[in-house]
């Protein structure tokens, strides 16, 4: 019977053949591990020869978790570099750059105004502050690109955004060993009031772009995306200049903790991604009313950029509230009191989960998903800035 079956619709047995060889194709594709170079391998045990030396010479003053957190960077690097080459370079440079700076200190906060490197490029502040200004040059040339279509305006948009990302890790590497020198009980990981945040959050939000920009072939989207980034450079700014932001402070109490070590970071992975996701959703909605149409990508391209980046920032969002009340237990007995900021992160949450269901359940694309994506960032920008600005309640220590 099968064999009349086939002689009868020849098209099947056509389609039957094709799907075989498709099976036999990605069988015969060789394994992820086996795709690997030898020099995949070798930036995978310098990143273990790199983890071992910390360990043996500052594993005594390391307690159980940061151990633990040290030994696991190894395998999670290890694979961020394989599946996303340029980090190979990055991760080298931050590592060159933090410890020739630590070097020139000599246990001396004070050589940061002495030692010519640490005065104009390698101190905290003086590295936080190239990275403001690359920024806003990367911002300036993506844009001379679009306007101009020219290739050599994205390429050095994209290289001076990259030099950003050095400097501003570099500059939070450096303030995270400064804050030890003031005191060892002074010394935290620099992730603890808006100041340093807002650094993160530049930094998260540039990395993401810059691996979307990779990853897609397409730098039309860096005028779009480096605005915000550059938004959160004038305020970092200004937030300098007027508060003496930059001062490294002691932890308040409630953020004493190892809970914001993981916290804090997968919290801003969410919100650089969902801004991140919104002004792709500018440029989503200007060429689809014809503005700058030729010169942006397609409208498919830009609705899966769309997608991925409120995928990826809902996920690590979603962890950091867990993680966050599981601190509340901690710190306050209680996993939620509605406080404002936890009701806002809870509306954030909501928005991008009934963003998400739509789209994954109904098929949500087009002007609505772009608009949805754009008020989305409105909110979060809230729930970010707008509540230490307005309102007050448990998180009162990140008040402007």
């Amino acid at each position: 019977m099968s064999s009349n079956v086939n002689q009868a619709n020849p098209a099947m047995r056509g389609t039957t053949r094709a799907n075989t060889g498709a099976a036999d194709e990605a069988y015969l594709e060789p394994s992820f591990l086996r795709r690997l170079t030898w020099l995949d391998w070798l930036f995978a045990l310098a990143l273990a020869v790199g983890a071992g030396v910390a360990l043996s010479q500052y594993g005594q003053w390391m307690n159980g978790y940061d151990k633990a957190v040290l030994i696991a960077a190894v395998p999670t690097f290890a694979l961020l570099g394989w599946h996303w080459k340029s980090v190979r370079l990055l991760m080298p440079a931050l590592a060159m750059l933090s410890l020739f700076a630590i070097q020139l200190y000599h246990g001396q906060l004070a050589r940061a105004d002495q030692a010519f490197f640490l005065k104009y490029f390698l101190s905290s502040q003086s590295a936080i502050l190239w990275m403001s200004a690359l920024v806003f040059l990367s911002t300036l040339f993506y844009g001379v690109g679009l306007a101009t279509r020219s290739g050599t305006g994205y390429s050095i948009g994209s290289k001076l955004c990259w030099a950003a990302v050095v400097l501003g890790f570099t500059g939070l590497l450096v303030r995270w060993y400064e804050s030890y020198l003031i005191g060892t009980d002074i010394g935290h990981i620099p992730i603890s009031n808006l100041y340093e945040v807002f650094v993160l959050f530049t930094l998260i939000t540039s990395l993401f772009y810059l691996y979307y920009e990779g990853r897609y072939a397409t730098r039309a989207l860096g005028p779009f995306v480096m605005l915000v980034v550059s938004a959160a450079v004038g305020f970092l700014l200004w937030y300098t200049v007027s508060r003496n932001a930059q001062e490294i402070q002691p932890l308040v109490p409630a953020l004493q903790s190892w809970w914001m070590k993981i916290h804090v970071p997968a919290n801003f992975i969410g919100y650089g991604t969902f801004a991140l996701a919104a002004m792709v959703s500018v440029a989503y909605l200007l060429k689809q009313h014809g503005i700058l149409a030729e010169r942006l990508p397609s409208l498919e391209l830009l609705d899966d950029v769309m997608y991925k980046a409120i995928a990826v920032g809902f996920a690590f969002f979603t962890i950091a509230t867990i993680l966050g009340a599981l601190w509340a237990a901690e710190a306050w007995g209680g996993y939620w009191s509605w406080d404002p900021k936890e009701t806002w992160a809870l509306i954030v949450w909501l928005n991008y989960a009934a963003w998400l269901h739509m789209r994954l359940m109904k098929g949500l694309r087009g002007t609505v998903a772009a608009w949805w994506a754009l008020v989305g960032l409105l909110v979060t920008t809230f729930a970010f800035l707008g509540v230490n600005m307005f309102l007050s309640g448990l998180h009162s220590y990140g008040e402007l």
